[in-house]
This record gives structure tokens, C-alpha cells and sequence, in this order.
């Protein structure tokens, strides 16, 4: 068991090292064209592909994020290197969120930090975001070897056979409680955020759209 936990905790420290952190000096700081930023986007986050020919971004959802305000307007159809963060910001926010629910949150970073010439700007919180997320790996590493011995703990009476099934079940369900929860408090304080504005701007309090 020992091994398997130690095999297990390394595969998955390959793994997050390998899906990497998008650094603000490795963007161009040249403003791109929309077929540069998807082969950029493409190269820098394939370790994060399920399958070889998936698309981290395409001019299709591009055009969607501006139609929907998630992204500011190009200027003369380039994309500066703070679209690039802001595209980073989506991708990592629209396997969890729905599309109301990152304007939500995305949006007064982009209206209050996008283009500003004085003070933070949007590579400012990119930073102070991406670099809590890499201290925060390593409890998750011990976090997620512990609920992989859990899982592996567990279905000891059922037959040898099915065991190595079982096993990945349980270790997929407790990974699931875990997402479903914190997408929980994730929603719950978008909510929460959402209501002070409306109160804050006089407007009725609205039901999250889906």
C-alpha cells in the first residue's frame, strides 16, 4: 500500500508540474492576431488536454467571450498580452462555472484593472492569483494521497476481481463530493456577491440565471 501511495503521489506531482503555470513573461508583449493567440494558448496549456486533439481555444469561443462581455474588445483585431491573462482567467473558470457566473466575477476585474496605465493592472492580479494557487499544490497533494488510501480502504469483502474497479470508484466518488462542494461555496458566494451589487445599485435582487 505503501508504494502505491508513493507511485500514486508522484505520478501526480508529474502531472501538475507538467500542466503548468502560464508565466506573464513567457505572453508576447507584442499585441497578436486572433489565429496567433489559439496556436499560443494551444502549445501553453496542452498538458492540460484530456485527449490529443482537444482545442484549449478556438476563434469560435473567442468571438463568444466578447459577444457575452467576458472579454474586452480588440483594438484593430489584435489581442494585447492582458487578453491573453483574461483568456487564461476563462479557461481555467469555464470547466466549473457557468458563463453568467464568470461575468460575474470576471468582469470587475476587467472593468476595474484592464488597460489602466497607473496603479495594479491585470498582470498584477494574475500574478497574486496563479501564485497562491502553486503554494496551495503541495496540500493538495497531501490531500489527494490521503483519499486515495481511503479508497483503497475500502470494498476489502467484496470479490479480489472487482477490487481494482472498486477502488477507482471510490476514489472518483470522494474526488466528486469534494468538487461538488466547493462548486457549492463557489456559486453560493458568487450569489452572495452578486446581491450586494444589486442592493448596493438599488436593483431587486435577481435569480441566478443558468
Amino acid at each position: 500500500m505503501a508504494n502505491d501511495i508513493h507511485e500514486f503521489l508522484e505520478m501526480l506531482l508529474k502531472n501538475l508540474q507538467s500542466i503548468g503555470y502560464v508565466k506573464p513573461e513567457d505572453i508576447p508583449n507584442i499585441d497578436l492576431y486572433m489565429d496567433q493567440i489559439t496556436t499560443f494558448m494551444d502549445n501553453q496549456l496542452e498538458a492540460s488536454k484530456r485527449h490529443e486533439d482537444d482545442k484549449i481555444l478556438t476563434k469560435t469561443m473567442i468571438n463568444n467571450y466578447a459577444k457575452n462581455d467576458l472579454l474586452p474588445p480588440p483594438e484593430k483585431k489584435k489581442y494585447s498580452k492582458e487578453h491573453v491573462l483574461t483568456l487564461i482567467f476563462i479557461y481555467n473558470l469555464k470547466n466549473i462555472l457557468s458563463i453568467s457566473d464568470i461575468q460575474s466575477i470576471l468582469n470587475p476585474i476587467t472593468e476595474n484593472y484592464f488597460g489602466k496605465k497607473d496603479g495594479f493592472d491585470m498582470e498584477d492580479v494574475y500574478n497574486e492569483v496563479f501564485n497562491l494557487e502553486h503554494e496551495e499544490s503541495q496540500k493538495l497533494l497531501k490531500d489527494l494521497g490521503k483519499k486515495y488510501k481511503i479508497a483503497n480502504n475500502t470494498f476489502n469483502q467484496f470479490p479480489e476481481e472487482d477490487r481494482k474497479f472498486l477502488h477507482a470508484f471510490s476514489f472518483i466518488c470522494l474526488l466528486s463530493y469534494d468538487v461538488y462542494i466547493k462548486k457549492m461555496l463557489i456559486e453560493r458566494t458568487i450569489d452572495e456577491l452578486n446581491a450586494e451589487k444589486a442592493s448596493s445599485a438599488g436593483e431587486p435582487r435577481d435569480k441566478k440565471s443558468k
